[in-house]
This record gives structure tokens, C-alpha cells and sequence, in this order.
């Protein structure tokens, strides 16, 4: 029987859904102030298991961990402590990020290798653990079905939403979900921000590529978002495919990540840090898919691009700088094309400027299209504009 797609609800509709099999909840246990700043999530069977992890030369111990225990494709507990990292912490980080684990997985009744661990926030300060450790080994009395949402709430930082997508399927007349949660304002420009992202799903693809298909599917929204630039020492995404809701084909499952990772990569852009406006780029007739990654992730990591985002400045000019500043990819001027909402700005005259500058300053949706010239190749990027909000978020992060 083919598979049929449901309709998908808009994100953080009340009509929600959930995939089978998932516990979770998020808490308070005091790590910075009186926010909810640990969770955990457990599937009541072993999932098969994909993650891909920050490529900043000094991760994070919860990375360091994370690593060794995907090797066996098979997790079935995720445990998350915000408002501190647990990175440039040395081998005592490594060893609270295993701590974490063992006590989950002993409130759990599992193995400690079928937990994954994370942290966001402050760098280079080491977990409180006496606040940890005892949370976690509690861990089992506060799990709840259908309570993923808590759980996204719990490890925010500086984030101002929540950030949850999620595809409903139906395969063999079985229903089955895709439940996506993601966390990230600034520090972000994943190379697989601070970036996590955890993706639930009953159905599990009748393949065995779940590592495969979740790296296409990162190359395609996380690896295609940037807010500032730096590539945090925490960036996480991991897939959990229980299969309570049997298999699915390969390319129907992908089809449904697809659109989680991309819903969720875009309300991160949406709400970087001190944003008012979501960009959306799409440079297409490049010679490849580097070629194109690499001259959108240039125009969407210029200050002066992003401001005049903000500032609905038509000054056309800064597109073209930022497409020749990547001094090795040469893109002929004469077949270069750029366009900002329809727009054609190129050489643009007054009018044209007149009409760039109120397009940026009455929409908070920004498109963005520029043809190289140089080929067949598209990649479509997402990112934010650059406002005071920004400065005054990270001049005082710690202060």
C-alpha cells in the first residue's frame, strides 16, 4: 500500500500530536534561576538510534559521550540540562556528562550507553552536579505520555518560544508521528548553535539507514542556517525511531523529516537572537550545491547585509560585495542576478530603491534570490537580520 500524508497542523497547534511510546518532562532543579532547566525523554522500547554532532574543534563532554554511545545505532533516553554547556571543562566534564547517564539510566532501568546527554548555556563553568545528579535519579516519577512539549521548554536559553514541528503519517493503515524539538537563538551556524534539535518517531524507515538519512536531511536545514556565524561547541541533532507504529519506506519516512528539520530550522532563524525578521535565501544556476552553500552562507553572515535587512536600507550593493568576497569562487558580474522580495535590484535606479526599501521595512518575512549564472545547482539558506537587540543580548550574557 503506498503511504498517504494526513495533513500536517501548523506548529504548536492545539491539535498536536504525539508519536507512541515517548515519556518526558521537563523540570526545575535550580541550576540558575527558577526556570524549567532539566528534562529527560525515554522511549519505552530501544530505538534505533542516528545523531550528528558539532564539528567545533573543542565540543562539549556531552558530545564527547554522545559520540561513543551512538556507535551501536540503539538509544532509548535523552537527558538535557540547560543555563551551563559542560564545555572547555576537561575530563571532570566528561566524567559529570557519564555521571549524568549512569543515574538516568539507573532511575530508568536501562543501560547507561542507551542514554544520549546534552547541555546548553554558559561555557567553561562545570555542572553543578549536586543538583544533577539527585534530579536524575529520580528521573522516573515525573515521565508523562504526551508531554513533549515540557521538555522543550526545559532546555531554552535565551530562545523567547518554544520550538516543536511535527508530520503526521499513515502507512498500511497505521498512523504513525514524526515529532520534532529544537532549541537555539544565537552562537549558530551549524556544520554537521547554540543548537539542539531531538526528533521522535514511532515509524522507523524499512531500511537500515536512519544515520544516512538523517545526515541528507541536516545538509539540507540545519548545515543551511546561520544567525551569527559561529559554529557552537554544542550543536546536537538526534533521531529516535522506536518503530511502535511498524515501517515505513525510505523515502516516505525522509519526506516527513524533511519537513520537521526544515519547520524547525526556520523558527530558529525566526527567533535569533534580537531578530525581527526571517530571511529566506535561495541561490540558485550555481556550478554545485558548495558552490551555492558557500556564497548564501556568505551573504547571510555579512553585517551589513543583515542590517540593511533590518534597517530596509535598498543598498543593493552590499549583495554584490558579499558574493565576490569569496575570493574562490569566481562568479561573472554580467550573469549575476539578485532579487529581493521579485525585486530586481541589481543596478537598481530610485524607484527600484524606493520600492527595496518598503518591502524590507513591511515585511518580516525577507525572500532573497540570486542566480549565479554558473550551473544548474539550488540551495535554499535561512538566517536573520542584525539589530541593537543582538549586541545587547551578548555584550551581557554572563553579566
Amino acid at each position: 500500500m503506498q503511504l498517504s500524508f494526513l495533513k500536517k497542523p501548523i506548529s504548536q497547534h492545539e491539535g498536536m500530536r504525539f508519536p507512541k511510546g515517548f515519556l518526558a518532562f521537563g523540570r526545575n532543579i535550580g541550576i540558575k534561576d527558577d526556570t524549567l532547566d532539566f528534562g529527560v525523554v525515554f522511549s519505552e522500547i530501544p530505538c534505533q538510534a542516528a545523531a550528528v554532532f558539532t564539528r567545533n574543534n573543542y565540543p562539549g563532554s556531552p558530545i564527547l559521550v554522545g559520540r561513543e554511545h551512538i556507535k551501536s545505532g540503539k538509544a532509548q533516553a535523552i537527558v538535557v540540562n540547560s543555563k551551563n554547556s559542560n564545555v572547555a571543562t576537561g575530563e571532570r566534564g566528561i566524567e559529570d556528562a557519564k555521571d549524568m547517564c549512569r543515574a538516568t539510566a539507573q532511575s530508568l532501568g536501562i543501560e547507561p550507553n542507551l542514554v544520549i546527554p546534552s547541555s546548553t548555556g554558559v561555557i567553561g563553568v562545570p555542572l553543578p552536579m549536586d543538583k544533577i545528579i539527585p534530579a536524575c535519579l529520580i528521573s522516573k516519577q515525573f515521565l508523562k505520555e504526551a508531554n513533549l512539549t515540557e521538555f522543550a521548554d526545559a532546555i531554552l536559553t535565551t530562545d523567547t518560544k518554544r520550538k516543536v514541528s511535527f508530520y503526521e503519517l499513515e502507512h498500511d493503515n497505521r498512523t504513525g508521528v514524526i515529532f520534532g524539538i529544537a532549541k537555539g537563538a544565537g552562537m549558530i551556524e551549524p556544520n554537521m548553535a547554540t543548537m539542539l534539535s531531538f526528533i521522535f518517531s514511532d515509524f522507523v524507515p524499512e531500511s537500515d539507514n536512519l544515520q544516512a538519512i538523517l545526515k541528507r536531511v541536516v545538509d539540507k536545514t540545519y548545515n543551511c542556517l546561520t544567525i551569527d556565524s559561529d559554529t557552537s561547541t554544542s550543536d546536537t541533532v538526534v533521531l529516535l525511531a522506536s518503530g511502535q507504529s511498524g515501517t515505513i519506506p525510505e523515502e516516505q519516512f525522509e519526506i516527513g523529516l524533511l519537513e520537521v528539520a526544515k519547520d524547525l530550522t526556520k523558527m530558529i532563524a525566526r527567533d535569533g537572537e534580537g531578530a525581527t525578521k526571517l530571511i529566506e535565501l535561495k541561490v540558485s544556476n550555481a556550478k554545485d550545491e558548495k558552490q551555492a552553500k558557500k556564497i548564501g552562507k556568505s551573504i547571510l553572515n555579512s553585517p551589513l547585509v543583515k542590517t540593511a535587512v533590518y534597517g530596509g536600507d535598498p543598498n543593493w550593493g552590499r549583495f554584490v560585495m558579499a558574493v565576490g568576497k569569496v575570493f574562490d569562487e569566481l562568479i561573472p558580474y554580467e550573469g549575476l542576478e539578485i532579487f529581493v522580495g521579485g525585486i530586481s535590484v541589481k543596478g537598481a535606479d530610485t524607484d527600484t530603491k524606493i520600492k527595496l526599501s518598503n518591502y524590507l521595512k513591511t515585511n518580516e518575512f525577507i525572500e532573497i534570490c540570486v542566480q549565479l549564472g554558473t550551473g544548474n545547482s539550488e540551495v535554499c539558506l535561512w538566517s536573520c537580520d542584525l539589530t541593537e537587540d543582538y549586541i545587547k543580548e551578548n555584550a551581557y550574557y554572563t553579566t
